[in-house]
């Protein structure tokens, strides 16, 4: 799902955009950053993966997401991360653990607060957000670990949808019911906490996959939040981040609310 053509109504206003940061070699890993105006003092950052089934995306149509939360005060990172067929599971996840550990480094520089570095996406982003924060190995091999999460939020994730029928998916995580491939399956003790959220009309990535993930990381004792948005879909969730269009389902507030208690 793009926001490519609402960025034609994006104000341009309140933040300064920092395109194109490199954190690795590929072309594809690659963020943008998004710095309010006027920070007085340290803020917190909100890394940002888009989804499109792991086969296709680009940073640049986020401008919108960038915008709604660089509004708030939050610096935000909206991240490229290489794509199916190009790799395969799990490097997904490790361009994430790599733009993390970018963020991490430099987060000073844009305004930011490493210790307030939160992790979201929608789709396929949101499976790279927590699958990132329930395998501690992802963060570890780029020399960190799980308390550089300060949060997560997944929004409209698949955590949990074994078995795979769809060849492309057969492919890309390695068979039909490769258990190492769900997050769910990670999660062996406390994890950071975790806002997730889905929509009860949600046809794209069923609304279970919220449900077992939430209890997988309560039954490990940890702090977690599950939200069903009634009546929504799968690509109406992420526009009601927008203005004009928040009437839809309260998940910019629910976000902000979430950021601002850890």
């Amino acid at each position: 799902m793009s926001l490519g053509l609402l960025n034609l109504l994006v104000p341009r206003a309140g933040f300064v955009a920092h395109r194109g940061l490199c954190f690795g070699s590929d072309p594809r890993q690659s963020m943008d950053i998004y710095v309010p105006k006027a920070l007085h003092a340290p803020a917190p950052v909100l890394l940002f993966f888009y989804g499109g089934g792991w086969q296709g995306g680009r940073r640049g149509d986020y401008l919108a997401f960038g915008q709604v939360f660089a509004s708030a005060g939050i610096v935000t990172a909206v991240a490229d991360y290489r794509l199916y067929p190009q790799v395969k599971y799990p490097a997904f996840v490790e361009d994430a653990a790599a733009a993390l550990a970018f963020l991490h480094a430099h987060a000073f520089t844009y305004g930011g607060d490493p210790a307030r570095l939160f992790v979201s996406g929608h789709s396929a982003g949101a499976y790279n957000a927590v699958m990132l924060a329930s395998e501690p190995a992802f963060l570890r091999a780029q020399g960190g670990d799980l308390n550089w999460i300060a949060g997560v939020i997944g929004i409209a994730g698949p955590y949990n949808f074994l078995p795979m029928v769809q060849k492309e998916y057969v492919d890309m995580f390695h068979g039909p019911n490769n258990l190492d491939s769900m997050p769910v399956n990670h999660v062996t003790g406390p994890r950071p906490p975790m806002l997730l959220v889905t929509g009860t009309r949600d046809r794209t990535v069923a609304p279970s996959n919220t449900k077992s993930m939430a209890a997988r990381l309560k039954s490990a004792g940890s702090a977690v939040e599950e939200i069903h948005y009634r009546g929504r879909g799968h690509v109406g969730i992420l526009l009601s981040l927008l203005p004009g269009l928040r009437g839809l389902a309260p998940l910019r507030r629910d976000m902000l609310d979430f950021i601002h208690a850890h």
